[in-house]
């Protein structure tokens, strides 16, 4: 390689419905990493991006909501292989962004890689542990079973920024949602490069939107979006979360509340994957 070569620079932008766009409002903002060294310009999302990846997001409802558990179950798995294949590049961001060793930055690596392939191993499993076929006192069939909600707004963790990001966003899709994606402010990239692992995998465009920007300017607009479904406050501003409940009480939204000091490295359990979910309960005569 020549020394006087000069690098080809990243552009990081958003991911809307399966594209790559610079944010409408032509704004940037600089990262750094850990010890304040500048490492890239990420795009800074606005109110339009916002209306724009909630409109893919709805979109791309009806054929992800309608695929069969087992075929996205496919799906996310191609997405682990993807991930495992650009591993080296996570590892790095990672080290970067939240100032960790390099060994340990290729061990939260790896467990988003298996926390990912975990939910993905969900999909078809959700609606045997989560339904149920009902007793009744009559001749009646009656069954429970978990449907999507719909259109998952998800402001992801601020420190953790691959294995926090991934443990919010997997359970979302599993379950057949889809979801618009605030990235950490301050800890951007793995977010991007997880956009890009997407866009090269089988995931439709749509399912997942990356918006990276300001938390604060961003959320209240998905709080208030009346075609957002739910909203999950795990990456929210503490002082901006109580706002956050009201305005997502506008539209009826389901609202996961952020839980104080979460450990992404412990056992994911099943209340991610329960918590965007509904249960439609239906009836039918017996012989009939």
């Amino acid at each position: 390689m020549s020394e006087n070569r000069i690098a080809v620079t990243k552009t990081y932008k958003l991911y809307i419905g399966g594209a790559f766009p610079r944010s409408e409002s032509g704004r940037s903002y600089p990262v750094v990493d850990a010890n304040g060294g500048f490492l890239a310009n990420a795009a800074q999302g606005s109110r339009k991006d916002a209306r724009d990846a909630v409109a893919a997001a709805r979109k791309a409802f009806a054929g992800w909501s309608g695929a069969t558990a087992y075929n996205r179950g496919q799906v996310l798995f191609r997405v682990a292989e993807v991930l495992e294949g650009r591993r080296e590049q996570f590892a790095a961001e990672v080290a970067a962004c939240e100032g960790v060793p390099a060994k340990k930055a290729q061990s939260l690596v790896d467990a988003a890689i298996d926390r990912w392939v975990w939910y993905a191993g969900w999909t078809d499993k959700v609606a045997t542990v989560l339904g149920a076929s009902n007793p009744v006192a009559g001749p009646y069939f009656s069954f429970s079973v978990p449907e999507p909600t719909g259109v998952v707004a998800v402001l992801a963790p601020q420190e953790s920024s691959l294995l926090g990001l991934i443990s919010v966003v997997a359970p979302v899709i599993a379950t057949g949602n889809t979801a618009v994606v605030v990235t950490s402010q301050d800890r951007p990239l793995p977010a991007v490069t997880l956009s890009e692992v997407l866009a090269t995998s089988d995931l439709p465009g749509g399912v997942v939107n990356v918006l990276t920007g300001r938390t604060a300017e961003i959320a209240p607009w998905l709080a208030s979006h009346a075609d957002v479904n739910a909203l999950d406050l795990t990456g929210a501003p503490e002082s901006a979360r109580a706002d956050l409940e009201r305005a997502a009480a506008g539209t009826v939204k389901r609202v996961l509340r952020a839980r104080p000091a979460e450990d992404f490295t412990g056992e994911p359990g099943l209340a991610r994957l329960r918590a965007f979910l509904e249960t439609k309960t239906v009836w039918h005569p017996i012989g009939v």
